[in-house]
C-alpha cells in the first residue's frame, strides 16, 4: 500500500509536474485580475478565462493535478477577496465541475471527435454546477453577509446565472480546442528534455 501511493505521488507530483502546475496557477491567477462583467444586470457575474488553463493541465498531465492547481489559485485569490471565501468556494466547485470529465475521459478516449464530445459535456455541467451553486451556496451566505434575501435574489436572476456560464463555458472550450495540440505538444517536449537530464547528469557520474 505505501509503495503504490509512493508511485502514485511520484507519478502525479514529480518535479516536472510540479513545475507546470505552478505555471499553470499562475498565469490562471494572473488572468483573474483581467475579469470583467458582461452582464450589467448582474455585474457579479464575472467572465475570466483561467479555466483554460485549468483544461489544458488537465488534458496534458490528468485530473489530479489540475484539480490541485484549481484549489492552490482559490488559495491565493482568497488574499483578493471580497466574498470572505464564499466567491473562492464556488469558483472551485464550478471549476472542478468543468475540467473534470474531459480531463478523465482523455485519459481512454482520444481525438478531435472524443474532445468536442467531452468539452460539450463540460459545459453543460457547469451550467448545471452553478445552477446549484448559486442557488444553495452563493446567494444564501451573500445574502446573510450582505442583508438580502438570497432566494429571492436567485429568483430574480437565475437566467442570468445560465446565460454567463453557457457564453464562459463555450468561450473557454473553443480556446481550449483551438491551442490545445501545439501548446501540449511543446510541454510534452520539453518535459522529456527534462526527465532525460537527470538520467544524463546521473550516468555521467
Amino acid at each position: 500500500m505505501k509503495e503504490e501511493t509512493k508511485r502514485m505521488l511520484k507519478r502525479h507530483f514529480s518535479a516536472t509536474h510540479i513545475a507546470y502546475m505552478a505555471l499553470f496557477t499562475a498565469l490562471a491567477f494572473v488572468v483573474t485580475f483581467l475579469e470583467f462583467p458582461i452582464f450589467p444586470a448582474a455585474d457579479f457575474l464575472k467572465l475570466d478565462f483561467a479555466n483554460v488553463f485549468f483544461m489544458i493541465e488537465g488534458f496534458i498531465f490528468g485530473p489530479v493535478e489540475a484539480i490541485v492547481s484549481i484549489g492552490i489559485k482559490e488559495l491565493l485569490c482568497l488574499t483578493k477577496s471580497a466574498t470572505a471565501g464564499v466567491g473562492e468556494v464556488a469558483n472551485f466547485l464550478m471549476s472542478l465541475s468543468y475540467i473534470i470529465l474531459p480531463s478523465v475521459l482523455y485519459r481512454f478516449k482520444k481525438g478531435k471527435w472524443w474532445v468536442t464530445l467531452s468539452l460539450v459535456a463540460a459545459c453543460l455541467l457547469q451550467i448545471g454546477v452553478s445552477l446549484l451553486v448559486n442557488r444553495y451556496i452563493n446567494f444564501p451566505l451573500y445574502g446573510t453577509l450582505f442583508g438580502f434575501d438570497g432566494g429571492e435574489y436567485f429568483a430574480q436572476l437565475w437566467p442570468f446565472v445560465i446565460y454567463f456560464n453557457l457564453i464562459k463555458s463555450v468561450a473557454v472550450s473553443l480556446i481550449v480546442f483551438l491551442i490545445y495540440k501545439p501548446l501540449s505538444r511543446l510541454i510534452k517536449a520539453t518535459a522529456e528534455k527534462l526527465a532525460k537530464k537527470p538520467a544524463r547528469e546521473k550516468n555521467s557520474k
